[in-house]
């Protein structure tokens, strides 16, 4: 009981030498503006946060999860066409490649793929 309490006793010792060690040394301003920005996101991250969000990059973002998908969903391929099940699994990816085409040409022909207008 006694050995315990004095492990219990250390580890939080330890845990509060860690963190003011930690604390007290941390650097308080950070080493330049693109270290503090976030990856990729297009915002200033010490402006307001009230500004309008680019519908235009949502839509390319949704469309390159669409595309991310279609290509998880056809990785299993080959291993489908080792099985014998050639016929039905030709149908299914063909099916499959049609409807993503048909919207790919939906969305051309609105316009979301071009970036600049």
């Amino acid at each position: 009981m006694m050995l315990s309490s004095m492990l219990t006793l250390l580890s939080a010792v330890l845990a509060l030498a860690v963190f003011t060690i930690s604390f007290t040394l941390a650097q308080r301003t950070p080493m330049d503006r693109e270290k503090t920005s976030p990856f990729e996101c297009g915002f200033d991250p010490l402006g307001s946060a009230r500004i309008p969000f680019s519908l235009r990059f949502f839509l390319l973002a949704v469309i390159f999860l669409v595309f991310d998908i279609e290509i998880v969903l056809l990785m299993p391929l080959p291993l489908i066409m080792k099985t014998g099940q050639t016929l039905t699994a030709s149908i299914s990816v063909l099916l499959f490649l049609l409807i993503l085409i048909v919207g790919l040409v939906h969305e051309w022909h609105e316009g979301s793929l071009e970036w600049t207008q």
